[in-house]
């Protein structure tokens, strides 16, 4: 398998620390609100590679952490925690949101076939492994302590800046345009490891520490829960491209020092799901979440699909026209597969395992999923026997996660089964046709509209009314 590693900024073979097992690190979400469909992306995309690697034979542990803690407004750890600003806004206790969204997550990500990970961890639930980490670092001299709050001191370090090509001077001040400078700070890219009271008096959730009552920093959350339940080497570490900087580079900066040795070999950032109207975010524009997706008709997987059509390094631009191309593309797949044969025939294991290396060569390529789906086209183009062409399919899926087999079955299902209510359908459709011949309108597109409410389609055409149920 080869791997674009943001850190190298190029594409790698993979090879784990230890052979056939893989460690890997996923950034989960902060649970202050539903998460949108940009941000589904990243999960979406995260899944296929686990999938993919289990698939190739390896062994995964995939950690994600629940940020319900320390992730403030800014990325530069300035503002108001989300966490609090979530319970404001909705009159709840901090906990209460927390475990709201954090269930709203996982019932997203059950509908888009994202697969459970092996640990999950909520941030509140590392306090002394955070304290155990930013002490060493203070008795390193990688950290100090300034203003109620301990930061990490970046001058320390040969090389801060890892995912791109920036220097110390590029940021004015702090480490985003236009963020208010934090006066305690020795240097413009030093980070908090832990806040304290003395300046953030009305945080919801603060714990004793020796530096004081306070809470950590968003960033040291990820490498301790990485730390703790993956070990001190760490395969794979997955993110959206926004968590590139600063957040990855602060995890990398202050792992690296604690450990005394590099931390993670390959770094994963999935790119952004962009509107007409540029990124996607919970502030600006519809709020597009799954929920609403289905609202308006669509099933889940389409939007899967619609991800997979792309590839993971570059931008995705959502619309409704591209949604609906996914879904009519989705739609045809699913039938293709539902109008192959009950064929007994023994599968055709030497044919399967040439069409099955080159799905692993396509997919196996850093994660190429729009070729992965094309080598299901070529399945059900060639030529062998259905059983085959079933057997790849549902080999395919494990990776792809479409529900093709399930959802062909369905179809087929549906379409066999007996035409319920059909002579009242019938008799709707006689009645329209002598209301259109009376001229009455009114009374013709009344009778559409109770067809529509019942869940049938009707077409007219030369040839007459057509009706199919949807």
């Amino acid at each position: 398998m080869k791997l674009y590693n943001s850190a190298s900024h190029q594409k790698e073979e993979f090879v784990p620390h230890t052979p056939g097992k893989v460690s890997m690190y996923t950034c989960g979400p902060t649970v202050y609100h539903f998460a949108h469909i940009g941000n589904l992306r990243s999960y979406i995309m995260e899944d296929v590679l686990e999938k993919f690697l289990r698939y190739d034979g390896y062994d995964v542990k995939r950690v994600m952490n629940i940020t319900d803690v320390g992730h403030l407004a800014s990325d530069a750890d300035t503002g108001e925690d989300k966490m609090v600003k979530g319970a404001k806004r909705e009159h709840k206790s901090v906990l209460e949101i927390a475990q709201f969204y954090t269930d709203a997550f996982f019932a997203d990500c059950r509908k888009l076939n994202i697969k459970y990970p092996d640990v999950v961890q909520p941030a509140t639930g590392m306090i002394d492994d955070y304290i155990k980490v930013i002490s060493k670092l203070l008795d390193t001299g990688y950290a100090y302590f300034a203003g109620g709050n301990v930061y990490f001191d970046t001058s320390k370090l040969k090389q801060y800046y890892v995912f791109n090509d920036h220097d110390e001077e590029d940021l004015a001040v702090g480490v985003r345009e236009g963020v208010e400078e934090d006066l305690n700070k020795r240097n413009k890219n030093d980070f908090v490891l832990w806040f304290t009271k003395s300046k953030f008096e009305d945080q919801a959730l603060k714990w004793d520490s020796p530096w004081g009552v306070g809470y950590p920093g968003w960033h040291i959350e990820c490498s301790c829960i990485s730390m703790k339940y993956n070990g001190e080497y760490l395969d794979i570490h997955c993110g959206g491209i926004d968590n590139a900087f600063p957040h990855h580079t602060n995890e990398i900066a202050q792992s690296e020092a604690y450990l005394g040795h590099p931390w993670c070999k390959y770094w994963m950032h999935v790119h952004h799901l962009n509107t007409n109207h540029g990124k996607m975010s919970k502030s600006s524009g519809e709020f597009l979440t799954v929920s609403l997706l289905e609202e308006k008709g669509y099933d889940p997987l389409v939007y899967r699909f619609f991800c997979l059509q792309s590839h993971y390094r570059k931008s995705l631009i959502f619309s409704w026209e591209n949604l609906d191309n996914a879904k009519t593309a989705y739609d045809k797949l699913v039938s293709r597969v539902a109008a192959l044969s009950d064929d007994p025939a023994p599968v055709d294991e030497a044919a399967a395992a040439k069409y099955k290396a080159a799905f692993i060569e396509a997919v196996g390529n850093d994660l190429n999923t729009s070729l992965g789906v094309t080598a299901l086209y070529d399945v059900l183009k060639a030529d062998v026997n259905d059983a085959t062409k079933r057997a790849l399919i549902g080999s395919f899926d494990q990776v792809l996660g479409l529900d093709l087999l399930e959802k062909a079955a369905a179809l087929r299902e549906k379409a066999s089964a007996p035409a319920e209510g059909a002579e009242e359908i019938e008799a709707l459709i006689t009645q329209r046709l002598e209301a259109k011949k009376a001229k009455d309108w009114a009374k013709a597109d009344a009778i559409r509209d109770q067809l529509k409410a019942m869940g049938v389609e009707i077409k007219d055409s030369k040839e007459g009314t057509t009706w199919t149920r949807v």
